[in-house]
């Protein structure tokens, strides 16, 4: 059934095309773990981090990441490196000459493609959080600890008609000081609470208050109750107060989502962060699609000096692509751009950039 849709000609170029990124995948994971072996080693040796974590929980979360993060790159040097090379060797002309269409061509590029954006998404969606995940848990203890990881300053809207207020907060300690939580009905303050000390219990799985003071507001009538201690359920966690770097890239695709929900109530202005996150999972593996396309359109003419332009060319486009991925992040987060619209547009550029050379491609 396999074989009416993929020709012998399909299988050579679909081997080639994976073999390819496989083996380029191959290249950059000895030169970037080398890399930062000779940048981290300081590091390691100073916080005495153990052999078999840095093995098993940084370098397992290490190599997926920037793997995936580079994969545009990867992909697009695999593409023309080995589309020129057989239009180096006039294998293309002939497949060409023989009445195959070049769209009819691009079909097992794009089978190709399709694996590389499926695994890509999967991984961006279950495999990728979880990495980074032990790779930021290791990063923080062993590489660059931070001796205050914790928010100043905290406002926080965590339902409808609850305000809360942390002056600062001690992950380590789990231990917020000088909290007020402010409940309204409509426009009207109708009770303030104001404490010294507010920590988190692991096994209650509740907020310990300590040396409070409740203010009742009943229209002009009001109560103050005063106390040392009491339990109370709040809808929000110690981990809301972390500042840890890329603290959104190791939240599963289910904890992103909640947490998006919850940002919309509570409004901490860390919502262009969280979108941004979730929309490069789903939108950054269609690269594949895209890069392929002009990776052919490129490398397919039978050049001077045979593979060593449209590799440099490709290398030039592919680094292109990777900046306006940070060019639109950076407008996403400062000049207020959609995050949706901010992941789309290297991918709508590069895009209509693949369409042209599609067209000026030798036919």
């Amino acid at each position: 059934m396999l074989n009416r849709y993929i020709k012998i000609i399909d299988w050579y170029i679909i081997k080639k095309y994976l073999g390819t990124f496989l083996f380029t995948c191959a290249i950059f994971t000895v030169v970037i773990v080398i890399f930062d072996v000779s940048e981290k080693l300081d590091d390691f040796l100073k916080h005495e981090a153990p052999f078999s974590k840095i093995v098993t929980e940084y370098y397992a979360g290490f190599i997926p990441f920037y793997l995936n993060f580079l994969s545009p790159l990867i992909n697009f040097i695999a593409v023309i490196f080995f589309t020129a090379k057989m239009a180096d060797q006039t294998e293309i002309v002939p497949i060409l000459s023989g009445g195959v269409s070049f769209r009819r061509f691009l079909w097992p590029y794009f089978v190709s493609s399709f694996l590389i954006f499926a695994v890509t998404l999967v991984a961006n969606l279950f495999i990728i959080p979880y990495t980074n995940k032990l790779m930021i848990g290791f990063e923080n203890v062993y590489v660059n600890p931070k001796s205050d990881n914790s928010k100043t300053e905290t406002h926080m809207q965590i339902d409808k008609n609850t305000y809360v207020y942390i002056k600062s907060f001690d992950n380590i300690q789990k231990v917020g000081y000088t909290f007020i939580m402010e409940k309204f009905d409509g426009d009207q303050l109708v009770q303030k609470l104001m404490a010294d000390r507010i920590a988190w219990d692991s096994v209650k799985r509740k907020w310990s208050i300590e040396n409070y003071t409740v203010r009742d507001v009943n229209g002009l009538k009001e109560k103050m109750t005063n106390g040392l201690k009491k339990d109370t359920t709040l809808d929000m966690r110690p981990v809301d107060f972390e500042v840890y770097d890329n603290i959104y890239s190791a939240m599963s695709t289910r904890e992103l989502n909640s947490r998006i929900e919850k940002e919309k109530t509570r409004g901490t202005g860390v919502m262009q962060l969280l979108e941004l996150e979730k929309y490069k999972r789903y939108v950054y593996p269609l690269s594949a699609f895209v890069l392929t396309l002009m990776g052919v359109s490129l490398s397919s003419r039978k050049v001077r000096g045979g593979v060593g332009l449209p590799l440099g060319i490709g290398i030039f486009l592919s680094f292109t692509y990777i900046v306006s991925i940070q060019f639109s992040t950076m407008f996403s987060l400062k000049g207020g751009l959609p995050p949706i619209i901010a992941v789309f547009i290297p991918n709508i550029l590069f895009g209509a950039l693949g369409v042209y050379l599609l067209i000026k491609a030798p036919k």
